[in-house]
């Protein structure tokens, strides 16, 4: 089930990082799927989290199920275990952490205007995954750019987090940074056909 064409993979520096160092700490049984589901599955914990303000472990779960996006990435590419399914549900589960958790959190403290911007540039990467996938395209990888993205939205998110924790207004002004500087981000990374 889990195979994938030499071609395809591109190993980054930070790939070969993660390979060398957290990633030995992964029985060798777990793969990069099971990583990714692990995100899905924290998700409702996260919003639980967010909805009774129980910021500090909220922000604690949110940071360890971003940094998993690094994880599963990682791992695929360097043990040659890309899968179609981790090229589809990899970045569906990116986009339910961040979107959902933005839609809920950020507008309390940072306006609605901003999480729709994100939101709305999400739903056009997801729009232009499917109409690239129905020209021929069998799944469209995640590039540099939407990496970036992902790594933008997840310090917006976890600025955000910081600062319903202690108001410090250097936290908002970061918050609203990474966030708005994660749409142009996204807006290239759809221009370059990844999600």
């Amino acid at each position: 089930m889990e195979s994938a064409h030499e071609t395809d993979i591109k190993i980054t520096i930070s790939d070969r990082i993660l390979s060398a160092t957290v990633l030995t700490l992964f029985p060798k049984w777990v793969t990069p799927n099971q990583i990714t589901v692990f995100r899905f599955f924290t998700v409702p914990f996260v919003l639980f989290l967010v909805f009774i303000e129980q910021y500090k472990i909220g922000l604690i779960l949110f940071a360890i199920s971003a940094f998993t996006d690094a994880l599963d990435g990682a791992l695929a590419r360097t043990t040659n275990r890309v899968t179609e399914w981790g090229k589809i549900y990899d970045p569906v589960a990116d986009k339910l952490l961040i979107g959902t958790t933005a839609l809920v959190l950020v507008p309390r403290h940072l306006g609605f205007g901003i999480v729709f911007a994100v939101l709305f540039i999400e739903m056009l990467t997801i729009g232009g995954a499917y109409y690239f996938k129905n020209k021929g395209v069998v799944a469209i990888q995640a590039n540099g750019w939407g990496k970036a993205k992902m790594f933008c939205q997840s310090l917006g998110v976890g600025f955000a987090f910081l600062y319903t924790l202690v108001t410090i207004p250097v936290f908002f002004g970061f918050a609203q940074a990474f966030l708005y500087f994660s749409i142009p981000l996204a807006v290239m990374s759809l221009l370059m056909y990844g999600i």
